[in-house]
């Protein structure tokens, strides 16, 4: 992050708090434009409970803001409306609209009424600002067809340009490429790269370290609410905290800074 640019997305002491539990404890983190960030850390840690406070989904101390501008004041769809926009952990499209009407729905006014008449009769986006997404992340021409035919690293995809709808300048991805192997995982990281590159900045949490690694210029690495490491991939892949935290130990005869597969991917997430 260079000091002479401001930070499309910044955090300042955001903590969160259930009760007497503390989920998240004054996290620092800031995303410029065109960049991918990582978040990263073991089940439980604070990852999503960080999202959800960051998009106004759960109450939070601290400070949040766009461009430099104070969110703290604002409902997810007003943050939404900003430009921030996340994607979910479960974030299945649906099933019974085509492409192009699932992006609409990022968009589209609040309010049953509306919904229905203007999701299920039309796409209710300009249709270049459909292609425009799809385009972005690699699935173009699929606007017509609905989910069910598309492959799972397609639907991925369609989930981004979802999200990307809307003047979107940040976009915190939950966990995208789950479920893909590993050369899916690349396909979806190369379009990930166009996104940043259209100069989107990207907040990415996702347990494929090969993944996290190879697209992210920074990281941040949350382990029970709180942020223990900060830097650069290389950085952080050697941090004997992380390793300890995180990555795991290698086995015999491997580098004792490189994680084995199996540590580095554990399933799902508890936050």
């Amino acid at each position: 992050m260079s000091d002479d640019v401001t930070p499309l997305l910044r955090t300042s002491g955001l903590s969160v708090r259930y009760g007497g539990v503390v989920a998240n404890t004054d996290i620092d983190i800031a995303v410029d434009p065109g960049e991918i960030v990582g978040l990263i850390g073991p089940n439980g840690a604070g990852k999503t409970t960080f999202v959800d406070a960051v998009t106004g989904f759960t109450e939070y101390t601290g400070h949040v803001s766009l461009e430099g501008a104070a969110l703290d004041e604002l409902g997810p769809h007003r943050r939404r409306r900003a430009g921030l926009a996340r994607t979910w952990q479960a974030g299945e499209l649906f099933g019974d609209l085509t492409v192009a009407q699932n992006l609409a729905v990022a968009v589209a006014p609040t309010g049953l009424r509306t919904l229905f008449s203007d999701i299920f009769g039309s796409s209710a986006l300009p249709t270049e600002t459909v292609d425009a997404a799809l385009e972005l992340v690699g699935v173009p021409g699929v606007a017509a067809r609905r989910p069910g035919e598309l492959t799972l690293g397609q639907q991925k995809l369609v989930g981004v340009a979802r999200a990307l709808v809307g003047g979107t300048r940040v976009v915190l991805l939950d966990e995208p490429a789950a479920g893909l192997d590993t050369h899916e995982s690349l396909e979806f990281g190369r379009h990930l790269r166009r996104v940043a590159e259209a100069g989107v900045g990207v907040l990415l949490i996702d347990h494929d370290m090969s993944l996290v690694l190879d697209i992210c210029t920074r990281l941040y690495v949350l382990d029970f609410g709180v942020v223990i490491a900060a830097g650069a991939p290389a950085l952080i892949r050697e941090d004997p905290r992380v390793i300890a935290a995180y990555l795991g130990t290698a086995r015999p005869g491997e580098s004792e800074t490189a994680a084995p597969a199996s540590a580095a991917r554990p399933v799902g997430d508890t936050e």
